[in-house]
């Protein structure tokens, strides 16, 4: 991400301006997605200033631990990388700061590992549910919210919702009973810089 005079952002100093005005950074780690390398140093760093919650590529139980002990809040185990239910039942047994994203792509699962033996994202976050965790977050890729999905998933539990939406629409994430939303940084960056 860069500032639209094309420097770059630092992230300390990100973390110094959001760390007022929101409660916590969804911290998606692009190297343990694409490389199966998290960035646990990093994180390390960035939670002594603000609670995390960290997608890094969560495959195994042991590396959602090394997330929590490197100083996340929560580790995100993502229904695209994580290796089926039995890998998120020895994770909730190891700690229970364990929250679960659906990644939907134009509204269907995507990449699941066939163990979990459902391609219906309500039975697979039910599964998730029934496992102990309690904290999904919604991640629908290609494809506008589907406000009444959220209101069935949010009626089971506290469920977040990742989207290209602004802080404005908070209201919709009230309105369909979620606990709250994942607001890209781009946004708020663009924001924070613009002249007052």
């Amino acid at each position: 991400m860069r500032r639209t005079s094309g420097e770059a952002y630092d992230v300390f100093d990100v973390i110094d301006r959001l760390s007022p005005h929101y409660p916590l950074l969804y911290f998606v780690d692009l190297d343990g997605l694409e490389r199966n390398d998290p960035q646990l140093d990093y994180v390390q760093e960035l939670s002594r200033d603000m609670p995390l919650w960290v997608d890094s590529g969560v495959r195994r139980a042991d590396q959602a631990i090394d997330v929590i002990v490197a100083g996340a809040q929560k580790a995100v185990l993502s229904s695209s990388y994580l290796q089926g239910p039995r890998e998120l039942r020895r994770a909730w047994k190891l700690s229970t700061e364990i929250v679960f994203e659906l990644e939907t792509v134009g509204g269907r699962l995507d990449g699941i590992d066939p163990s979990w033996a459902t391609s219906d994202p309500v039975q697979l976050v039910r599964a998730a549910r029934s496992v102990g965790v309690d904290s999904v977050v919604l991640s629908a890729r290609e494809t506008d919210t589907d406000w009444s999905f959220v209101a069935t998933i949010a009626s089971e539990g506290p469920t977040w919702v990742d989207g290209s939406f602004r802080e404005a629409d908070a209201g919709r994430l009230a309105a369909v009973g979620a606990a709250g939303g994942i607001f890209h940084i781009d946004r708020i960056l663009a924001s924070m810089d613009a002249p007052t």
